[in-house]
């Protein structure tokens, strides 16, 4: 945990709180003192964000949501927005899902599924918690865009089009709202470990994220990120380097910070 303690006093709503970057970003604020409700459809993951909390705990609310489901949203960000007091002041977009598959091999069900989940569900958890961010101190929305937004990953056109769009919203948002101040920004992750990239995240989704078996791996050249990881031992970094990435843009550090991206991806795309 963080010596830090820019959260003291603030209400933080994360989706995706239930593995990977998402559940590191809602320990790593929880660790900043923030009262913190980690929401994500796994109830299985949000129970084992509880128990890494530990002491931390006593911040530490949980909402069943499905990013995906109107209905759900619209009751999940409610039930949030209750627990916290009824006011949101750090609005993490965490959830999402990864896809992997040869362009001919994909069907329109696969393509509108990380649709629906990366873009839309961002989407429609901004609008759903726009009132209580509007009552919120120095209110911010961090949503996760990616690298593949902006550089050529193979295989993954679905979730390159979703995160492309979450980036393009995310400036169209921060530009519509900065008269309130409400500050919008994104993080582009690349060479994380998360439930994202091992499947761990992915609950009740059908497909895997593994790619094709037939990949051309001399493809993934660009991507290879140049700071070593583990002594040059691993391949991805924790997602702690993300979750302390998001904790300073949706903390009152970021404040003149709003409509741009940051990218943590161990100097990948230079």
């Amino acid at each position: 945990m963080t010596a830090l303690s820019r959260y003291a006093d603030r209400r933080v709503l994360i989706t995706g709180g239930g593995s990977g970057i998402g559940q590191a970003t809602v320990l790593r604020i929880l660790g900043e003192g923030g009262h913190v409700v980690a929401a994500d459809v796994s109830e299985p993951g949000l129970a084992d964000t509880v128990g890494k909390a530990g002491a931390l705990a006593d911040r530490l609310d949980t909402v069943v949501l499905d990013v995906s489901d109107e209905e759900s949203v619209q009751a999940g960000v409610a039930e949030a927005t209750r627990l916290l007091g009824g006011a949101i002041d750090t609005l993490v977009n965490a959830a999402g899902i990864l896809r992997s598959a040869h362009l001919e091999k994909t069907t329109v069900a696969d393509f509108t599924e990380v649709l629906q989940i990366n873009l839309v569900g961002t989407f429609l958890v901004i609008r759903e918690s726009l009132p209580a961010l509007r009552t919120g101190n120095k209110p911010a929305v961090v949503n996760f865009s990616s690298t593949s937004a902006n550089f050529a990953h193979p295989y993954m056109s679905a979730y390159a089009a979703s995160k492309g769009g979450v980036q393009a919203m995310t400036h169209a948002l921060a530009m519509e709202f900065s008269k309130e101040s409400i500050r919008f920004n994104s993080v582009q992750p690349g060479s994380i470990a998360s439930g994202m990239t091992d499947g761990s995240g992915e609950s009740k989704r059908s497909i895997g994220p593994g790619l094709p078996a037939d990949a051309d791996y001399s493809m993934f050249g660009k991507v290879a990120p140049m700071l070593p990881i583990d002594g040059g031992k691993a391949i991805f970094a924790q997602p702690d380097a993300v979750a302390a990435v998001v904790a300073m843009l949706g903390s009152a550090d970021a404040y003149f910070v709003t409509g741009t991206e940051v990218r943590v991806d161990g100097g990948s795309h230079m």
